[in-house]
């Protein structure tokens, strides 16, 4: 279940990571220093800006530090906007910025990367959700991020829901059998999905009564015939793998309900951004 005051207890360890026994060159020029001083972050690049609960918790462990906030999640911003300034001693914003800055270049860079993608799809019903291949220790605040720029989430973990996957169904030795065992143990108002590879896996699954077909690696025209099974199965469709922006103008007329996209979260990078006095 998606948590994001969970996800910020990964503030306190990237604090305590990038500096375990203090900031040695800062801790020697700044020894007593009381003057306050003030800094700017400003984006090198156009974004859409994710990532103020991160910055906001990271900077509680610094009393002396105040924010001045120009943008908040979700603003588009263009090359050479400053997001928000901040003000405190300066030995506190050196010992902080570079957990901020981590923070907010990488939840930056996931909130642009699905917005993009969430306009590609402005004119149809198709919802693009995320996936678990996230940074360990990071899927709240990764997930928080694809919310923000118009994505949605798909499981959050493993206890969410079932997705029954191909090595699920190498185990159990069929998709009947996998099917039949998922039916059986889970909670009456849950929907059994499956991931198929081929068109004769999906008719065996939709024969089997899954309730939702994720369509993996498949091809445009096979999707589109896996769409045709809607006329005698009431069941949904979600397409994941190989997903392009060119997949996406070809997929974007065929009655699909979903697209998954790990690239949203793995492949993101980060948004160049920079602290300045």
């Amino acid at each position: 279940m998606f948590e994001l005051d969970k996800g910020l207890e990964i503030v306190e360890l990237a604090l305590k990571e990038d500096m375990p026994a203090g900031d040695l060159t800062t801790d020697a020029i700044f020894c007593g220093e009381t003057e306050i001083v003030s800094a700017k972050v400003e984006t090198r690049e156009g974004c859409v800006v994710a990532g103020f609960p991160a910055i906001e918790k990271a900077v509680r462990y610094f009393p002396d530090i105040e924010l001045s906030v120009f943008h908040v999640d979700g603003d588009v911003v263009s090359a050479g906007d400053i997001i928000y300034t901040i003000t405190g001693h300066p030995a506190s914003i050196l010992k902080v910025e570079r957990t901020l800055l981590n923070f907010l270049q990488r939840l930056s860079a996931i909130a642009t990367r699905t917005r993009a993608t969430v306009d590609l799809l402005a004119e149809t019903s198709i919802r693009l959700l995320d996936t678990r291949k996230t940074s360990p220790g990071m899927r709240h605040l990764e997930k928080y991020a694809v919310q923000v720029g118009g994505g949605h989430n798909h499981r959050f973990c493993l206890s969410d829901g079932i997705l029954i996957k191909e090595n699920h169904i190498r185990a159990a030795g069929s998709i009947e059998t996998a099917i039949h065992h998922c039916r059986e143990y889970a909670p009456h108002l849950s929907k059994v999905e499956i991931e198929v590879e081929t068109l004769v896996q999906l008719d065996e699954a939709l024969a089997a009564g899954a309730d939702g077909i994720l369509l993996d690696n498949m091809s445009t025209e096979e999707i589109a015939d896996a769409c045709t099974r809607k006329e005698n199965y009431s069941f949904f469709i979600e397409v994941s793998g190989g997903i392009t922006e060119s997949r996406i103008a070809q997929l974007a007329d065929l009655d699909i309900d979903y697209i998954s996209m790990g690239a949203l979260t793995h492949s993101a990078g980060i948004i160049d951004m920079t602290l300045l006095f």
